[in-house]
């Protein structure tokens, strides 16, 4: 297999904390040129912070390559048991991978996905109550919108028939070539959180009547949580571009990653109702504060480091796979402050990253994204790689 050069990368990025994003036109998810409150978060009340800071530096080594072949990988869910769930952007397919030999198991294909530019089969994510209920949660786009559904999944039934009918519980988020989020996760307070993009349209992120732009909190049924900012709507904050990762820290905090446009990808530490000012500021705002109500990221990167997708939390650090920037940053936290700058890893080894997943153990799972129609695929692509972190 050919592989890229491994150049580890430090990377400094400031570190301030409140509000800020800069106005422009929309641009591809890899970014560039060529996303009255309470105070804390409904999903984590009382949370304080960590006693304990991660260590200024970090290691990442691969320990493993779990599975190889993989077509347009995107969202990642983890069963009880540890193997994992694929959803295939481009085919609308969701494939197991055993955690121990790597095997593939199709499961099936969720039916109305019509996948073209950013959109298809997106995030994937298992009920709370899964033991129970064997529900599987798709985030997708149809030849309409982006929606939500869940279907039962049987593995007593044979491969590629494991799937049961959809289930709509949301639907009515737009569609667009870009920017159409899709990364969905249940949250430590068993509600469904769920990443959108603006498609393009900078004024939707603003408007709070669009779930466009947004993070959305809702039950497993769909309805809005109790507790969200509005009793009536799903919307539990707003101005955001296109969201891309969703993470819980230990304290239960939620961060999201966000693409910017040409200047500023963001990592964003996420409170109900508030408003992270896109399209109005990208980035950090000159000065500290761009305006009332608008929070600034936590930090930020420029688009050509970063692009950022999925996110996780381990070893005290949030980790983000990066698309345009192929690298995993390492971003170490003492509650919901860096205790340092961003640190990068693999820069170029495996190319375009797509996903990153706690496996629960202190390691990670990282996909690789070089088949989505932006990356250069090399003997393998994609594939599914384990990782020692500290």
């Amino acid at each position: 297999m050919q592989r890229r050069s491994q150049t580890a990368v430090l990377a400094a990025a400031s570190l301030l904390l409140a509000a800020g994003c800069s106005s422009g036109g929309a641009q591809p998810e890899g970014g560039g040129s060529s996303s009255a409150a309470p105070s804390k978060s409904a999903a984590s009340p009382g949370a304080t912070p960590e006693s304990t800071a991660a260590p200024a530096k970090g290691s990442v080594k691969v320990t493993r390559t779990l599975t190889t072949g993989l077509t347009s990988p995107w969202g990642v869910a983890v069963l009880p048991g540890g193997d994992l769930l694929v959803a295939s952007r481009d085919t609308g397919k969701i494939i197991r991978v055993a955690a121990g030999s790597g095997k593939k198991t199709e499961l099936g294909s969720v039916p109305g996905v019509d996948p073209g530019g950013e959109g298809g089969l997106l995030g994937i994510a298992v009920s709370s109550t899964f033991g129970a209920d064997h529900q599987v949660y798709a985030y997708f786009t149809t030849a309409s919108d982006n929606r939500i559904a869940r279907m039962n999944y049987d593995e007593k039934r044979p491969p590629g028939n494991q799937l049961g009918a959809p289930d709509t519980i949301f639907k009515g988020i737009p569609k667009g070539q870009i920017h159409n989020g899709g990364r969905i996760a249940f949250g430590p307070d068993k509600m469904l959180y769920v990443g959108t993009g603006e498609t393009g349209d900078g004024g939707l992120a603003q408007d709070k009547d669009s779930p466009a732009g947004k993070i959305l909190r809702m039950t497993p049924d769909g309805e809005p949580a109790h507790g969200n900012p509005e009793a009536d709507s799903v919307v539990y904050d707003y101005g955001h571009r296109n969201v891309q990762g969703l993470a819980w820290d230990g304290d239960k905090r939620l961060w999201a990653s966000e693409f910017g446009q040409d200047t500023w990808d963001e990592l964003n530490l996420i409170e109900p109702g508030r408003n992270y000012g896109w399209p109005e500021v990208e980035g950090q705002a000159k000065g500290g504060a761009k305006g009332p109500g608008f929070v600034n990221p936590v930090e930020q990167w420029k688009t050509a480091d970063a692009s950022p997708s999925g996110i996780a939390f381990a070893k005290g650090s949030i980790w983000m796979a990066s698309l345009r920037g192929e690298r995993l940053w390492r971003i170490p936290l003492n509650g919901t402050k860096p205790v340092a700058a961003p640190q990068a890893f693999l820069k170029g080894t495996y190319g375009r990253l797509r996903t990153v997943v706690a496996a629960g153990d202190g390691t990670l799972w990282l996909v690789t994204s070089n088949t989505d129609g932006r990356g250069t695929p090399h003997k393998g692509d994609d594939r599914i790689l384990r990782l020692k972190v500290s």
